[in-house]
């Protein structure tokens, strides 16, 4: 099964990857290890997921904005996700963190549409033409 799905490019690049799914928010000042790249968080749903090498699909950030240094620490350390998508706003930390790092960023246009996905699935990420392509493993 391959499926394209339609995005808006917010920051450029191509990445490709895992899908790692999430529909709550995500701090990433405090809720992920930058050495790592592992969601740290014990009450949030990806306790104990690395983030390293994934198309990272969530609402937005949440927390400081000094997250964007967070996202720029993971690309740092190797352990960044290779592209993230936005499914409800592209908010100025995820935004600006992706910005510094060279991290691929877009916004779906419908995000309902990737309710559902997970890690069994793998997806490229083209941000500079505003597409998803997910492949089911």
């Amino acid at each position: 099964m391959i499926e394209y799905v339609k995005c808006k490019k917010i920051v450029g690049g191509i990445g490709a990857g895992r899908i790692v799914y999430t529909k709550y928010p995500l701090n990433f000042l405090s809720s992920v290890d930058t050495h790592t790249g592992v969601v740290s968080d014990p009450s949030h749903d990806l306790i104990g997921i690395s983030l390293k090498n994934s198309i990272l699909i969530f609402p937005y950030a949440i927390g400081s904005s000094v997250g964007a240094y967070s996202i720029f620490a993971l690309k740092s350390n190797g352990v960044a996700p290779s592209g993230i998508i936005c499914t409800i706003k592209v908010d100025i930390t995820t935004a600006s963190g992706c910005a510094i790092a060279g991290i691929p960023l877009a916004q779906t246009i419908k995000g309902d549409q990737l309710q559902g996905l997970s890690d069994n699935f793998e997806a490229i990420l083209d941000a500079n033409n505003g597409s998803l392509k997910i492949n089911k493993v």
